[in-house]
């Protein structure tokens, strides 16, 4: 198997502006970077996903005569700046970065699963990228409106085990860009008290009440929850939801997970909150989050972590509840509206707000 990433030269591929100037040579100098026998003769592309902050496309390659090598992809994923301005901003601001950075040097020391990187390059200084991933076709994408059932949520969560338990409480990610200072994490709390406001006002009617009440008392307190039971960290996705899961239709769900713009070094838990507050329709999580807390904490047991419990690993899956309303927030203001996105965005405070509730979470702030 060629190489995972290679490092970026001057004489490599560089970012471009439109998918549309990707071409033949620029797809061949870059699968011939990461150590591919392929000579790219003609190329298709399609846009595929959701995302809000970027842009990703699948490429249908032909090789030319002679370069028909079994270990040259003949399809990859090409992740790139989005080209609307508004979700462009909000990826500018270390997002794209940090996915280019977690390709490049945190994916091989984890266990959880994600598309090989062939190739990565940027963000420059036009905030311009490309990622060029495995397809992992015919996988298919979650639909964060529909929920999931219980079965795909325990690969889910058995697969995030992966990405906290062997980097547990690694002192060398406070060293990484991922890292947020206390500085920083000021700031994003201020940006949430903010924002809180403009969701609950732009949305209107469509937030209940209730909803808007947990919205109002978590906003003040974000700082200290960012903050808290610091003594447990992990990389965290940040937004580990169905959209950004891909499941494969083996007999074992088989989960992939993409979109690593929000990485975070924090509780580990908050990934673990907010996948299952999220991702399963109420009555379900009510039902199966106790058996698939502990499918998780025992796969984290299995990657090493030691000395904490499985009542420690509920009480900071509580805690992690809030990562939901965190997120939903700053993307509903931030991003570009669209039809979809604003389902989205409601599907996911109202489950938030509604597990908030049911686990009593405000009360561990």
């Amino acid at each position: 198997m060629p190489g995972f990433v290679i490092p970026t030269t001057p004489n490599t591929p560089q970012p471009l502006e439109r998918v549309e100037d990707i071409s033949p040579a620029w797809m061949t100098s870059a699968l011939v970077s990461a150590g591919f026998a392929a000579h790219v003769s003609d190329l298709t592309f399609v846009p595929i996903g959701t995302g809000q902050m970027a842009d990703s496309f699948r490429f249908e390659l032909v090789q030319a005569p002679g370069y028909s090598s079994a270990d040259v992809p003949r399809s990859v994923i090409v992740k790139m700046q989005a080209a609307d301005e508004l979700s462009r901003q909000a990826g500018a601001g270390g997002a794209y970065n940090a996915e280019v950075r977690f390709y490049m040097d945190l994916a091989p020391t984890l266990k959880i699963r994600t598309p090989d990187c062939y190739y990565a390059v940027g963000p420059d200084v036009d905030c311009r990228f490309a990622l060029v991933l495995e397809d992992m076709a015919p996988a298919e994408q979650g639909d964060q409106l529909l929920g999931c059932d219980v079965d795909a949520a325990r690969a889910a969560v058995v697969n995030l085990a992966g990405l906290h338990g062997p980097r547990w409480c690694d002192p060398a990610l406070l060293d990484t860009v991922w890292h947020r200072e206390p500085a920083v994490l000021d700031m994003l709390a201020a940006m949430v008290r903010e924002r809180t406001q403009q969701f609950v006002v732009h949305y209107g009617e469509h937030v209940s009440k209730a909803d808007v009440a947990v919205l109002e008392a978590f906003a003040p307190l974000c700082g200290d929850w960012l903050k808290g039971r610091s003594e447990r960290f992990a990389p965290v996705h940040g937004d580990y939801r169905l959209d950004n899961l891909l499941f494969g239709n083996t007999r074992e769900v088989e989960v992939t997970a993409v979109d690593w713009q929000t990485l975070d070094i924090g509780l580990p838990a908050r990934d673990l909150g907010y996948f299952l507050g999220n991702s399963l329709l109420p009555d379900e999580r009510r039902r199966s989050e106790r058996a698939l807390v502990s499918a998780y904490h025992q796969a984290l047991t299995g990657h090493g972590v030691t000395g904490y419990s499985l009542d420690e690993c509920f009480e900071d899956y509580r805690f992690g509840q809030f990562q939901g309303l965190m997120i939903t927030v700053l993307a509903a203001a931030g991003l570009t509206h669209t039809e979809r996105g604003d389902d989205m965005f409601m599907a996911m405070s109202s489950r938030a707000c509604e597990a908030i509730r049911d686990l009593d979470s405000l009360r561990l702030l």
